[in-house]
């Protein structure tokens, strides 16, 4: 028996993740509460005071407040306001670095904990497997948007414009790292590890993490036009995934890697009119197709985990639920 079983049968789960989050600084319920506070609070104060001047500038240009209070996404959509829409980007992005602020305080200030602790269950973060990642489903993503083009060009507008394509591209580069790390980190990382104490097991806390996660994403455009059930089938079950992953591969590097691939790729390629995201990328979208989109995710979740599988040959999935 080597060190690595013998480490893990003194311990209560079999997934040298979920020990990183128990071994690793203190663990009790009100240093979850802080820090799960501290991360709204540097999302919201940080949200309340930027968005003042989107608000008046909103009302400049004849947008009633019964409207913003209906829809508070309009306060960021750049056509209506008149800004440019790599402003408004800067801007969203503001509200992940207050609250990766935000979090990284309360790991440090309550828990006693390392940061990488809550990234993966080794000594060190993996990024072979974080790039790896990132190629597989960049490269499927990219190819999915290249083929509906050249089946449907109809659909797309090629509207590129290279000043602003290329200061969004170093704002996705600088920024989006912290967006979609923030994300990962509190949802398929420390909030996982810490419902794992509670319920001794990764499954329970794997389907309410998802769930959260989901939820969390509710106040996206893309919701109120397609409506929230097929929205928060399809945010639940792109956590599913990746938070499985997370427990087979026993760290947060794979679907770090995804994520960011999934959010930096298509925000460079292609921009809809609903999307949360808007850079000036490389075609704009006319209309979309939520359903079919969802049945194309679901194949390249299928390929994608196939080929993590046949990298890594995971063998014990036990790893996902204990």
């Amino acid at each position: 028996m080597n060190d690595e079983e013998s480490a893990k049968q003194e311990l209560p789960f079999n997934n040298l993740y979920l020990n990183a989050g128990l071994v690793n600084g203190l663990n009790q319920w009100w240093m979850y509460l802080s820090t799960i506070l501290f991360v709204m609070f540097g999302y919201l104060v940080f949200g309340s005071i930027i968005t003042v001047p989107l608000y008046t500038k909103a009302i400049q240009r004849g947008i009633s407040p019964e409207d913003i209070q209906a829809n508070n996404n309009i306060v960021f959509n750049s056509e209506l306001l008149g800004i440019d829409r790599n402003v408004i980007l800067l801007i969203q992005f503001g509200l992940f670095v207050f609250a990766a602020i935000g979090f990284v305080t309360g790991i440090k200030r309550f828990h006693k904990k390392t940061i990488t602790s809550v990234f993966t269950g080794y000594e060190r973060f993996r990024f072979k497997r974080f790039w790896l990642a990132f190629g597989v489903w960049g490269s499927l993503l990219a190819l999915a948007v290249m083929v509906s083009y050249l089946t449907s060009p109809e659909d797309f507008e090629i509207n590129f414009n290279a000043g602003g394509f290329l200061i969004s591209l170093v704002i996705l580069f600088i920024f989006m790292p912290i967006q979609t790390g923030i994300e990962e980190v509190v949802f398929r990382g420390y909030l996982l590890q810490g419902f794992s104490q509670i319920f001794k097991n990764g499954i329970i806390p794997l389907f309410i993490t998802s769930l959260l996660f989901g939820l969390a994403h509710m106040s996206n455009p893309e919701v109120r036009e397609y409506g929230w059930q097929i929205m928060l089938t399809y945010y639940v079950c792109f956590a599913l995934f990746m938070g499985g992953l997370t427990l087979l591969d026993e760290g947060l590097e794979l679907a770090f890697g995804i994520h960011f691939a999934n959010n930096l790729i298509s925000s460079i390629l292609v921009t809809s009119p609903h999307s949360v995201i808007k850079t000036y990328s490389l075609f704009n979208a006319k209309s979309e197709d939520p359903g079919s989109e969802i049945i194309l995710w679901f194949c390249m979740a299928i390929v994608t985990f196939i080929i993590f599988w046949l990298i890594y040959r995971w063998k014990n999935f036990n790893l996902i639920i204990k």
